[in-house]
């Protein structure tokens, strides 16, 4: 039997191999997949000001996310410690980004612009998709993207 997951969990009812989200059904607990991968590079085109107390940002269970070249998503940074499936509601707009560099980001990977590390990503929260993903850091304070003194085509590096 494999370390990696229960096969019970992939037999319907019927008889069926089916094949469900691994996170979800806790097959990689535990378990950190991710042996080597490169980081997503990008450009800030976006800097934000503003900070919330109660934004209620729901991430999502799944601890990973691959990222396309040329897609647009949103910096956040809350304060809070959290992780995949918790809520957020104390945060700071960072700004958005450019992906010039597909890559595969994970909770836990390191957020840095201008090679200034800000935090670590806590998550992914889904409310604006499909435009863009919310990618939550968590960081020790509140400081917003325009707080930091981020300039446009500031470079972002995760991973």
């Amino acid at each position: 039997m494999s370390k990696f997951f229960n096969v019970e969990q992939l037999i319907s009812d019927e008889g069926r191999v089916t094949m469900s989200d691994p996170y979800k059904t806790g097959m990689f607990k535990g378990l950190n997949p991710y042996v080597k991968k490169k980081p997503l590079k990008g450009k800030i085109i976006v800097v934000l000001d503003g900070k919330y107390e109660q934004r209620g940002l729901k991430l999502i269970v799944q601890p990973s996310r691959g990222i396309r070249v040329g897609e647009v998503h949103e910096l956040i940074i809350t304060d809070e410690q959290r992780g995949p499936g918790d809520v957020v509601n104390r945060i700071a707009y960072v700004g958005f980004f450019e992906v010039k560099e597909s890559a595969v980001i994970v909770v836990g990977d390191e957020v840095k612009i201008n090679g200034k590390v800000i935090g670590k990503i806590a998550g992914y929260d889904e409310t604006h998709m499909p435009n863009h993903y919310n990618i939550v850091v968590n960081a020790p304070g509140l400081v917003t993207g325009n707080e930091m003194g981020i300039e446009l085509d500031s470079e972002i590096v995760i991973g």
